[in-house]
């Protein structure tokens, strides 16, 4: 059983950055390939970036490629996003997802995870 909590969330205002944390117990996240996904106000999940388990693929949806960068530290259990040149847009609650590290085809679909956090609020506002 996989265990994560995300932080890191926040209010920013349009351009600035945040970086999101996730940080896992309960097992060792190098068996698992990891994602962000987020969830705007009558919007669906949509997946935002992925992560391979141990290779440093990546994937990103074609909304946030360049702007976001998916990075993690298997040595201490953690991933981030790191979110630069934050739109309005980007306002979500934002959840980190472990599952099977498929590739990246598969990894911003979200049906191929089986542990999620709880979720941080990102709200981009003037």
């Amino acid at each position: 059983q996989v265990h994560l909590v995300e932080s890191g969330g926040g209010l920013v205002q349009p351009g600035e950055s945040l970086r999101l944390s996730c940080a896992a117990s309960g097992a060792a996240l190098d068996r698992y390939g990891m994602a962000w996904f987020r969830q705007a106000p009558g919007k669906e999940r949509e997946g935002v970036s992925w992560i391979s388990s141990t290779d440093g693929r990546t994937n990103y949806a074609e909304a946030v490629k360049g702007r976001f960068t998916i990075s993690r530290d298997n040595a201490k259990n953690k991933v981030y996003l790191q979110m630069d040149s934050l739109k309005y847009e980007d306002t979500a609650i934002y959840y980190c997802a472990a599952g099977p590290s498929l590739g990246p085809n598969y990894g911003l679909d979200s049906k191929w995870y089986d542990y999620w956090g709880q979720g941080t609020q990102v709200t981009v506002s003037s």
